[in-house]
């Protein structure tokens, strides 16, 4: 019961966060009588999203599906380097800076490479979803099984304990709490990373409408199609966070 309160509480805020900065663009349209070529109000973009729903909802689970793709291809490599970083010192100084360094290109400039490579099909997008989930992934997982502490690597050392049971038992456990925001992180950027590969060549997904609409200077399409994104990067995040919870629960735990 205590718990459903907390819940309740915490969305109080943002709800009433997003009531008034929805009246306050509502009352600037009506205030300033903007062209909706410009900038739609609200209820325009609302009435849009009713109207298309359909249309809208199809394009949207082809942008989720090759981001949940993406970000489970990039999430699972992205884990398996930050291991091997992990138990090979000179595996980590070999490729680590490299990995990093390739984190600074944007991503935007790889998205022609891509399609050339893989084809403006869905490849291209799930490639470049796991592309931008990748980094936070392999950082949280360095970071994390590295932050064992000597005293408990030597204690299970004098229990000849094996490197796999180590790692089951004492590494993994402690990595988690990094991972997990890595994960979250990765799941919003799993969305933009495929939306951005729509943009170079597609002909389906919430990046083609986007792309679609401002040829044809549909702005309340294109800002409703950015409303539907943006719902499923929050379930997506959310998602995460509810698997978080659910497997570090001695954390919520202690946190009460």
């Amino acid at each position: 019961m205590g718990s459903t309160k907390n819940r309740i509480k915490q969305l109080i805020a943002p709800t009433l966060t997003f009531v008034l900065f929805i009246g306050l663009w509502q009352l600037v349209d009506y205030l300033f009588d903007i062209n909706n070529i410009i900038l739609p109000n609200p209820f325009e973009i609302f009435v849009s999203i009713l109207n298309n729903f359909s249309y809208l909802l199809d394009h949207t689970m082809i942008t989720f599906f090759e981001a949940v793709s993406g970000f489970i291809l990039g999430g699972v490599l992205a884990f398996m380097c930050g291991v091997v970083f992990t138990y090979s010192r000179l595996m980590k100084k070999s490729f680590y800076p490299y990995a990093i360094a390739f984190k600074a290109v944007p991503v935007i400039a790889l998205a022609p490479l891509l399609v050339m490579w893989f084809g403006s099909g869905i490849w291209s997008k799930i490639v470049m979803a796991s592309i931008i989930c990748y980094f936070p992934v392999l950082i949280g997982t360095v970071k994390g099984l590295s932050a064992v502490t000597q005293e408990h690597l030597d204690l299970f050392n004098v229990m000849s304990s094996s490197r796999w049971n180590c790692f089951l038992k004492l590494r993994l456990p402690v990595a988690l709490p990094y991972l997990f925001p890595a994960l979250k992180i990765s799941a919003t950027f799993s969305i933009v990373g495929a939306t951005i590969a729509e943009f170079t060549g597609a002909s389906r997904g919430i990046g083609y409408i986007i792309v679609n609409s401002s040829y044809y200077l549909e702005t309340i399409m294109m800002f409703g199609a950015i409303v539907m994104i943006s719902i499923t990067g929050l379930l997506l995040f959310y998602l995460v966070d509810y698997l978080e919870k659910k497997i570090l629960f001695w954390e919520e735990r202690e946190g009460g």
